[in-house]
């Protein structure tokens, strides 16, 4: 059997898009609400976020829990905005509206104070 010669018949699928498509709902990089997921993704949160812990000693500001758990679990330790920053810089990184909490409490209490516009 031969090699068949010349383009042949064109593919009917067409190019193959890219999976990794920003969607419409995502802002864009540059936008306030996205450029906190990078900002938690950095050493600088990381040494914040011990600082936080520390100063709280390990303990939920909001059940007195000892966070002492390791993710996943209920009483592993979460740092949490007490004012949603909502891509402030300067709110985001004041260790001020910043409080240890369990990760139990800020899952389940905390988001369902922010989706009713109570926090």
């Amino acid at each position: 059997m031969g090699r068949l010669s010349g383009r042949g018949l064109p593919s009917r699928l067409g190019a193959a898009s890219s999976r990794l498509k920003k969607s419409a709902a995502q802002p864009s990089g540059d936008a306030p609400g996205r450029r906190s997921h990078n900002w938690l993704n950095t050493s600088r949160w990381r040494r914040v976020r011990q600082r936080v812990l520390e100063r709280d000693c390990y303990v939920c500001q909001q059940t007195g829990v000892m966070l002492i758990g390791k993710y996943p679990a209920a009483n592993s330790p979460v740092v949490d905005h007490i004012k949603p920053h909502r891509g402030d810089p300067a709110l985001f990184w004041d260790e001020k509206n910043l409080q240890a909490v369990s990760k139990v409490w800020h899952d389940r209490t905390k988001q369902s104070l922010e989706k009713r516009g109570l926090a």
